[in-house]
């Protein structure tokens, strides 16, 4: 009996043990960034080397060339070739899971301090640099039914369904994900699983416009995407993370990220950076202004009322020595040409009165 209780004894231990060295590998992995591709040029280090999420921006500024306000001190990321740079990056933000299966990737890295974050820093910059190419700008998060198009987007991306009511009727219709997709345990009916499922038919439909129009491909102009999933985190909270829907729809998304990641670096000829952010739960709130309607111009400060100041641009230290050193060039000019003309003897300097007085003396 003794012997017995024992046993028991040390058999709770190990359970004690085992389930939290559980919670603590699991607490260790946490969220991560996951570069699915990239060109060669293109160099990210692998590594354990943690990012945070405010710097997320920064990094893809620096995989397409530009530069940053702050130097990222981030040994992922090492410096590329100056006159070689990628034609699109693609970033997807997937809230829900801190972690997804894809063993076809470049790097993995963890992603720490995860707050809300955009690109739209990124997004004036392509615009302000190749404004007259057009290049394409899509901004899309359909949980929030935020859709913000710019450039080329405008056209090729006018009829990508956006609202739930729109993907509701796009996923009834032929070409759907639902004729391919092995839904098992997940409901079409159930609007939690339609979220799901709709974000997975805007990723579907997002390359196969790009099939269409692949001359968006072939300019010299770069092309920026970012597109923000939820429908993980909703089915969460409806059915639990130890449910059979969420784990179905994990497996799933992974699948249908992997295609996706192959499908765009294919369209862009090998030269796309193709990032997946995985975020438990954010810190803190993001509150940005939704647009419903597709804009052809950007305005630096649409109207905004709370007289708010228009937005620093990297230029206005170029323009202002500019205008500076040329307006005070001009004034030294008119100085010194007044100064001449003043002092100026028309009977010596002047060719006019010279010959003039030699008229008047011949005469």
């Amino acid at each position: 009996m003794m012997w017995l209780e024992n046993h028991r004894r040390m058999e709770t231990l190990f359970s004690v043990a085992f389930i939290f060295c559980s919670a603590f590998t699991a607490g260790v992995q946490g969220d991560s960034l996951t570069i699915l591709q990239a060109p060669g040029y293109v160099s990210f280090q692998k590594g354990d080397w943690p990012i945070s999420g405010e710097k997320i921006p920064d990094m893809v500024a620096l995989t397409m060339g530009f530069s940053v306000q702050e130097d990222l001190s981030w040994p992922g990321l090492r410096a590329g070739q100056l006159f070689q740079r990628p034609r699109a990056n693609v970033l997807v933000v997937v809230r829900g899971v801190d972690s997804l299966a894809l063993p076809q990737n470049v790097a993995s890295y963890p992603l720490e301090n995860p707050v809300p974050f955009t690109l739209d820093s990124v997004a004036e910059t392509v615009h302000s640099l190749f404004a007259e190419d057009t290049p394409v700008v899509l901004q899309l998060a359909p949980s929030e039914e935020r859709l913000y198009m710019l450039g080329k987007a405008n056209a090729v991306f006018e009829d990508l369904p956006v609202t739930l009511q729109q993907i509701r009727s796009r996923l009834s219709q032929d070409g759907s994900v639902l004729a391919s997709l092995p839904l098992n345990s997940l409901n079409r009916n159930a609007e939690a699983d339609l979220l799901f499922l709709s974000e997975v038919q805007v990723l579907h439909d997002i390359t196969a416009l790009l099939q269409r129009h692949r001359h968006l491909a072939q300019d010299h102009s770069p092309d920026l995407y970012s597109l923000e999933l939820s429908g993980l985190e909703e089915l969460g909270h409806r059915y639990g993370q130890d449910s059979p829907q969420y784990r179905d729809a994990t497996a799933i998304l992974a699948n249908v990220l992997q295609k996706f990641g192959e499908d765009v670096f294919g369209l862009y000829g090998d030269s796309a950076v193709v990032e997946v952010v995985t975020v438990k739960s954010f810190e803190a709130p993001l509150t940005r202004k939704s647009r419903s309607i597709l804009e052809s111009k950007q305005i630096s400060n649409p109207g905004s009322p709370y007289n708010l100041a228009y937005k620093y641009n990297f230029n206005y230290a170029v323009i202002f020595n500019i205008v500076l050193w040329l307006m005070i060039i001009l004034a030294l000019a008119v100085i010194v040409i007044s100064y001449n003309l003043w002092n100026m003897d028309p009977g010596y300097d002047s060719i006019i009165y010279r010959m003039t007085n030699q008229k008047i003396r011949l005469d």
